[in-house]
């Protein structure tokens, strides 16, 4: 599969789909815009093709401390500058870590949008890296660490992880471990930072009432500070794999002095890329997505058994999990473990039936339709699929792709899903 950013020469636009343009900028830098009549705002995401999968064991976390460190400072603006700015207007200004990209992100009115591709132009490009910003973000992410520490969900998903990836960068939790925190330094952060934040790994994504040229016109001058789209390098080629790698079963446990047991229970999925994600979604929703799925009516509603349990699936750009997550009292973990692997085996002989497949399929439409009233889910859209080069598909075409779904297509995948070795991961009192 060729990527598609690198059929277009640089400096040149196309238009995607109607209403979305992408034009590629000097150094491999994207700007991909989507135009939203009748609406008043404007929302931008940079998005950086690095995360926790990215960083090796000495850089465990420095993907989502550079997320905190950006907003520190640069030459020319201080932290207390970049958050008066975003205040002053009445923006959304946040950003978050994944396991393959950084994004940094605002949504504003329309007319202040200038002022935030300044922003994070500066940002992006030309953060200070200090080392007394360093000392103080390290307290905090290991506050944060210990927040989540602190909640089973966030644990047991973790546990999961780990377990379900054992000595793959998958395995590891985004922010990182306390002891990983505590040991990175000032100067590792910034050769990650200068090495990995360069124009060929970002896509700059913008959706509202806005111009694509005007747009382009204003990312190329705020980012061509400091020559940082100087030379010829062309967009980073994506992860690709079409085929996902397997998941390592298993059981794993810990103990932690919580009133619940919680636990998930999962297998290999798909990737993100994967034509059958649809009919995934639609299996996703009748298994555990919602209050009429089968775990929630037989878990909970006929047996008492979990306030909460959900499905879910977790797709990458060649890697996937598909699993139950739930929380119970101590005494009733074994039946809940015994119950929920009755569904899956169900699931996987007999599929679903033609009421869960128009209720999938509802879901997934409803879902996606009123999703893209908000402008900041259009930009993350255009800035998801820019970033792993796949092909940005119109409202319409996503939504025949949902309705060409069959019960067949279901159950195949399945079968094939739910019959692979699964992994447990528990945690709770001992």
């Amino acid at each position: 599969m060729t990527p598609l950013a690198s059929q277009q020469a640089p400096g040149t636009s196309r238009t995607l789909v109607p209403g979305v343009r992408r034009t590629v900028l000097p150094g491999g830098l994207r700007v991909v815009t989507e135009q939203v009549p009748g609406v008043r705002s404007a929302s931008i995401g940079v998005f950086v093709g690095v995360g926790s999968r990215d960083e090796s064991t000495s850089l465990h976390g420095a993907s989502h401390f550079l997320e905190h460190l950006l907003f520190k400072g640069t030459p020319t603006r201080s932290a207390m500058d970049i958050s008066v700015a975003l205040d002053t207007v009445g923006g959304e200004f946040n950003a978050y870590t994944a396991k393959e990209y950084t994004c940094y992100h605002a949504r504003v009115l329309d007319e202040d949008l200038p002022m935030v591709v300044d922003v994070l132009a500066d940002m992006l490009t030309s953060s200070l890296i200090s080392s007394a910003d360093v000392e103080a973000e390290r307290e905090v992410i290991l506050d944060e660490i210990a927040m989540h520490d602190d909640d089973p969900d966030d644990v047991v998903h973790n546990l999961f992880a780990a377990a379900s990836w054992s000595g793959s960068p998958l395995a590891k939790p985004i922010a990182g471990s306390a002891e990983s925190i505590r040991s990175l330094n000032r100067t590792q952060i910034n050769r990650y930072y200068r090495s990995r934040y360069r124009p060929d790994a970002m896509t700059v994504a913008v959706a509202g009432n806005i111009e694509h040229t005007t747009v382009v016109r204003r990312v190329r001058r705020a980012f061509s500070a400091n020559g940082f789209l100087s030379g010829s390098a062309t967009p980073r080629a994506p992860r690709l794999a079409a085929r996902s790698r397997s998941s390592r079963p298993g059981s794993v446990r810990a103990d932690r002095p919580f009133e619940q047991v919680n636990l998930v229970l999962g297998m290999g999925g798909i990737t993100r890329s994967d034509p059958r994600r649809h009919a995934l979604g639609i299996l996703n929703t009748a298994l555990g997505g919602g209050s009429s799925s089968r775990l929630f009516q037989e878990v909970r509603e006929a047996r008492g058994l979990a306030y909460s349990v959900y499905s879910f699936a977790s797709s990458y750009s060649d890697a996937g999990v598909v699993g139950v997550s739930a929380g119970t009292l101590p005494g009733k973990a074994d039946e809940l473990i015994t119950v929920v692997r009755d569904q899956l085996v169900r699931i996987a002989e007999t599929g679903i039936d033609e009421d869960e497949l128009a209720r999938g399929k509802g879901q997934l439409r409803g879902g996606l339709v009123l999703s893209l009233e908000d402008t900041a889910s259009r930009m993350t859209r255009l800035g998801e699929a820019e970033l792993f080069q796949e092909r940005l598909l119109s409202l319409d075409e996503v939504l025949e792709r949902i309705d060409a779904v069959t019960l067949d297509d279901v159950r195949t995948l399945a079968r094939a899903i739910f019959t692979r070795p699964e992994t447990l991961a528990v945690v709770g009192p001992a």
